[in-house]
C-alpha cells in the first residue's frame, strides 16, 4: 500500500511544502510571462477556450502527482488571470497584494487553524483580539467614553451586513430599524436591509457624488421610528468622502444611529496627513473597514468596528461542542460570537504580520504614495487638451474620458482595451455620463505607465 500524501502542517510540512512551492513559483512566472500583460487577450470565450485546453481533465481516473497539478493549474491561472500588480490593471479597488502578507497566508493555511473554538486556534485567537482591538482603537482614538471593539470578516459586504445587523437588534424594542443611505452607498447596505427582512431603505440625494445633509435632515425628520444612517468614506465609483461630522451632527440631532461605510477610505487612518479627511469617523457606532483595498492584503482581510463592545452581544450564540458553559466558565475563550460565520480561516496573521513589518508609517507611506499618484494624474488630464478630468480625486481613484466621446464610444474603449489584454479600466456614471475610472492601488506605479494608459485610450478613441 502506498503511503498518503504528505500534509502541510507539523514538523514535516515545510519539507513537504519546500519543492512544491518552487514549482508554483515557476509555474507563476511562467503564467505571467505567457499572458505578456495586465490580462489575457482575446476575450471570455478566447480565455475560456485556453483555460480547459492548460487544465485539461478536471477530475481524471488517476492523478498526475503533485508537481505536474501544481505546474499545469497555477500556469493556467496565471496565464488567464488580470494582475493587480501590473500597472496597467486599475479598474477596481483590487489591490495587489504585498509579498509579506501573501507569506504569512501561507503559514495561516499550512497551520489551518479554524477561529471557531480555542482549542482550534490556541495561538491565533490570542492574536485576533491583539490585532482587532488596536485596529479599534485606531478608529476610536477620540472617544474616550465607550470601550470599542473589531470583528474580522469576509470584507466590506459581510461587515455592512453585520453593522445593519447589530442596528437591528440594538433597536429591537422600539420596532424596525429603517435604513437611510445615499444614492452614493455601496449596494450591500440595500441587499443587506433585503437580506434581513428590514423595511425598504430610504434612498437620499447624492447630487455631487457625497450624502447631502439638507436632503438627510429633512429624511430624518418625515421619518418615525428607530434610524439607521449609512455614510460612506470612500464610494465605490469615484473615491469620495460623504460630510462625516456634519452626517454625525444631523444623527445626533434627530436620535439616529450611524454606521460609515468605510471600507475604502479607512487606510487614510494611517496616514497623518490625509486622517483629517475621516473627521468625525469615531462618532459612528460601527465602521467597516477593508485592509484588501488600502491595506495591501490578500483577500480577505475586512473588518467592523465597533464603538461599543456591548453590541456585540448580539451575536453571542451558544454550541455544546464549541462552547460549552462549563468550559467557558472553566476559562476556556469563547470564540462562536465573535462571527455569523464558524469555520474561518485566521485572516488576522497576515495582517498583524503586515502591520509589524511596516508599521503604521510604513502603511501610511502606500496610502500617500498612491493618493498622490492619483492627484498627479489627475492633473495631467486636467492639463490634457483631449481629456476631461471630473474632479480632483479624495482618495486614489481617477474618473476621466476623451473629449467629445459619447457614452458608447467610451464603454467601447473599454471593452476593446480588455478584449486586447492592454489595460482593464473601470467605469462609472456620475453627473449623468459615463467616465472611464482609474483606481490606482499600485504605489510601484509609475508616471510613464500612467502615460501609457493614455496613449492606449487615445488610440482607440474614435475620430
Amino acid at each position: 500500500m502506498s503511503s498518503p500524501p504528505p500534509l502541510a502542517g507539523g514538523t514535516q510540512g515545510p519539507d513537504a511544502l519546500r519543492p512544491l512551492l518552487d514549482t508554483v513559483l515557476d509555474a507563476l512566472a511562467d503564467g505571467a510571462t505567457a499572458r505578456g500583460g495586465p490580462l489575457p487577450t482575446g476575450g471570455p470565450r478566447a480565455v475560456a477556450t485556453r483555460l480547459r485546453e492548460l487544465a485539461g481533465d478536471p477530475l481524471p481516473e488517476h492523478g498526475t502527482g503533485p508537481d505536474t497539478a501544481l505546474r499545469t493549474l497555477v500556469h493556467a491561472l496565471a496565464e488567464g488571470a488580470a494582475d493587480p500588480a501590473d500597472p496597467l490593471c486599475a479598474a477596481h479597488l483590487h489591490c495587489p497584494p504585498l509579498a509579506v502578507a501573501t507569506a504569512a497566508d501561507l503559514a495561516a493555511s499550512a497551520l489551518n487553524p479554524s477561529m471557531d473554538s480555542w482549542d482550534q486556534a490556541p495561538a491565533a485567537s490570542v492574536l485576533e483580539a491583539l490585532v482587532t482591538d488596536a485596529l479599534a482603537q485606531e478608529v476610536y482614538s477620540h472617544d474616550e467614553d465607550h470601550t470599542p471593539a473589531a470583528l474580522v470578516t469576509t470584507g466590506g459586504t459581510e461587515a455592512n451586513q453585520l453593522a445593519l445587523l447589530l442596528a437591528r437588534e440594538a433597536h429591537a424594542a422600539g420596532g424596525p430599524v429603517q435604513l437611510i443611505a445615499g444614492a452614493n452607498a455601496h449596494h450591500s447596505l440595500p441587499r443587506a436591509a433585503w437580506l434581513l427582512g428590514l423595511p425598504e431603505p430610504v434612498t437620499v440625494p447624492a447630487p455631487t457624488g457625497t450624502l447631502d445633509p439638507a436632503a438627510l435632515d429633512e429624511a430624518l425628520t418625515d421619518l418615525p421610528g428607530p434610524k439607521l444612517v449609512a455614510a460612506t468614506a470612500g464610494t465605490t465609483d469615484a473615491g469620495l468622502i460623504d460630510p462625516l461630522d456634519d452626517i454625525a451632527d444631523l444623527c445626533d440631532r434627530h436620535g439616529a444611529r450611524l454606521h460609515i461605510d468605510a471600507a475604502y477610505g479607512a487606510g487614510l487612518l494611517f496616514s497623518p496627513t490625509r486622517r483629517h479627511q475621516l473627521t468625525g469617523l469615531h462618532r459612528a457606532a460601527t465602521v467597516t473597514l477593508d485592509l484588501h483595498k488600502l491595506g495591501w492584503q490578500p483577500v480577505a482581510a475586512g473588518l467592523i468596528a465597533v464603538r461599543d463592545t456591548t453590541d456585540v452581544d448580539a451575536l453571542t450564540h451558544q454550541a455544546d461542542y464549541l462552547n460549552a458553559d462549563d468550559d467557558t466558565e472553566a476559562g476556556l475563550p469563547d470564540l462562536l460570537g465573535r462571527s455569523l460565520r464558524t469555520t474561518r480561516r485566521p485572516d488576522i496573521l497576515k495582517i498583524a504580520v503586515t502591520l509589524k513589518a511596516l508599521g503604521r508609517t510604513g502603511l501610511g507611506t502606500l496610502v500617500d504614495q498612491v493618493c498622490d499618484q492619483a492627484r498627479e494624474f489627475a492633473e495631467t488630464l486636467d492639463a490634457h487638451p483631449g481629456f476631461d478630468l471630473y474632479d480632483t480625486p479624495a482618495l486614489s481613484t481617477v474618473l476621466f474620458r476623451p473629449h467629445g466621446a459619447t457614452d458608447e464610444h467610451l464603454a467601447h474603449i473599454r471593452r476593446t482595451l480588455l478584449t486586447q489584454g492592454r489595460a482593464v479600466l473601470g467605469r462609472a456614471r456620475m453627473d449623468g455620463r459615463l467616465w472611464l475610472k482609474a483606481t490606482l492601488l499600485n504605489p510601484h506605479t509609475q508616471p510613464g505607465d500612467l502615460a501609457q494608459l493614455l496613449k492606449l485610450v487615445e488610440g482607440n478613441t474614435p475620430r
